[in-house]
């Protein structure tokens, strides 16, 4: 696993969180990325994810949220989740050259960047989601989907077929009512997007992402 951005520390309204900026010679976009509910930015699937974006040119920014910087299990409430996610943006717009910044996160990060958005807290160039949560795992008929279709911004879905948060049936129709939306599936993922029978890291899952997401990121600067 390689780290090759600068660490700081981001003061929100919510505490002050730790953050990772990597910045290619050339970049001509900046994604600020989220981690999920169990792990925080320095999980090997985060990393992966944004080496890789490196990479393809394009700069990242990924934090913590303030539980997990507490040390704490307990996912933030929304508030303060989308608290951190617009300092975060902020911070990411102050370091960029004028490029195009954009939100993606896995599961709950990506969920909450869409709440800032559809809140006003946050302005973002689009939202790329890695497993969306569109309900709690067997309860389908909790579907978090409503605050989506206020949104007129372009989404990137990322997501396998076998993720129990989000039945491909249930998704599949979401995305039909957001014109803006692109819905790519992973045969055979699951929210992890590990396959089953097939041996990848976490830091290769993550990078695996990478390259969909530069695609729609410059597909629609």
């Amino acid at each position: 696993m390689t780290d090759h951005g600068e660490r700081f520390h981001l003061p929100t309204p919510a505490g002050t969180v730790s953050g990772v900026y990597a910045r290619p010679d050339g970049a001509d976009a900046t994604v600020v990325v989220a981690h999920g509910a169990g792990a925080g930015m320095d999980h090997p699937f985060m990393v992966g994810y944004c080496d890789a974006l490196n990479g393809l040119g394009i700069a990242t920014l990924r934090f913590n949220f303030a539980y997990t910087e507490a040390g704490s299990r307990l996912p933030d409430r929304p508030p303060k989740a989308i608290s951190v996610w617009a300092a975060a943006i902020e911070e990411a717009r102050r370091r960029s050259s004028g490029e195009p910044v954009w939100a993606a996160g896995k599961s709950f990060g990506g969920r909450m960047a869409s709440m800032a958005c559809a809140e006003g807290a946050m302005t973002t160039a689009g939202l790329v989601f890695m497993g969306y949560p569109l309900h709690p795992a067997g309860k389908p008929e909790k579907v978090r989907d409503e605050h989506l279709y206020g949104l007129s911004l372009p989404m990137l879905f990322l997501q396998g077929t076998r993720d129990t948060l989000a039945t491909r049936e249930l998704l599949d129709v979401v995305v039909a009512k957001l014109p803006t939306a692109t819905l790519t599936w992973f045969d055979d993922a699951d929210h992890s997007f590990a396959v089953k029978g097939v041996k990848r890291t976490p830091y290769a899952l993550g990078a695996s992402l990478a390259a969909p997401t530069a695609a729609f990121v410059r597909g629609n600067g």
